[in-house]
């Protein structure tokens, strides 16, 4: 039988916890899961007001969309949320893929390298809309950019496992506030964080909406690439 080899440094070094697992809302993840919580509130705003209706971060809205646009709902389009939801779970299984291969606890690393994909997905989404608009093909093109950005950040972010911080959709968080608020009898845990997030979904979907409606929908892809590499260049492990 093989003994296998003992690290002689190991017998008393604490195991380094899970990113997440005790993350407070000043730390540099948290601050940068808020971020980013903006930024999907940005997108949404400009996929569905100015992609026709479609959902490129909020993956259980696309879900009924596409039921919408089966049923013959007027102005869904049933390949604009499928184009949507299926470069978003590619994006999804490649984060997932290169999450897999990272050690649990260095797992906030693979965050730094999703996040410059996202820029450069966004980037590249912008630079689609300046030049050929979102009529016809194009359309397509540019959801399936901004879907795969989104799926390959919650792949990344998932892994991460910071509570109430998906970044993306809020239904959890919600149910959480009130079902855990001391009116309901609970303790109210993270009652700052849920707000938080919230509002920076708020934050980042209303500008996205106005620029939108302006009929800027290049300019605000160029804000949500911006504001992603902030986040880039600011978190901090």
């Amino acid at each position: 039988m093989t003994t296998p080899a003992i690290d002689p440094g190991a017998a008393g070094r604490p195991e380094p916890p899970l990113p997440g697992t005790q993350v407070h809302d000043r730390h540099p993840l948290a601050l940068a899961l808020f971020a980013l919580t903006a930024v999907s509130g940005l997108i949404d705003a400009v996929s569905y007001l100015g992609l026709g209706h479609v959902f490129t971060a909020n993956m259980t809205g696309n879900v009924v969309v596409i039921a919408f646009a089966l049923a013959g709902a007027p102005g869904f389009s049933v390949t604009g949320s499928v184009t949507s939801l299926a470069a978003f779970l590619l994006g999804a299984g490649l984060a997932g893929r290169l999450v897999a291969r990272s050690a649990a606890p260095r797992r906030d690393r693979w965050l730094r390298t999703a996040l410059l994909l996202e820029v450069a997905l966004h980037g590249a989404a912008a630079a689609v809309v300046f030049a050929w608009g979102v009529t016809g093909s194009v359309q397509y093109a540019v959801i399936a950019l901004l879907a795969v950005a989104m799926g390959i950040r919650n792949g990344a972010v998932r892994g991460l496992g910071v509570p109430d911080l998906t970044t993306t959709v809020l239904t959890l968080t919600l149910t959480g506030l009130a079902a855990d608020s001391r009116p309901a009898g609970g303790a109210a845990p993270r009652q700052r964080r849920r707000i938080l997030a919230v509002a920076t979904m708020l934050a980042g979907a209303a500008p996205g909406a106005v620029l939108v409606l302006h009929g800027q929908t290049a300019w605000a892809l160029v804000a949500g690439a911006v504001l992603a590499g902030a986040t880039v260049l600011l978190y901090r492990e």
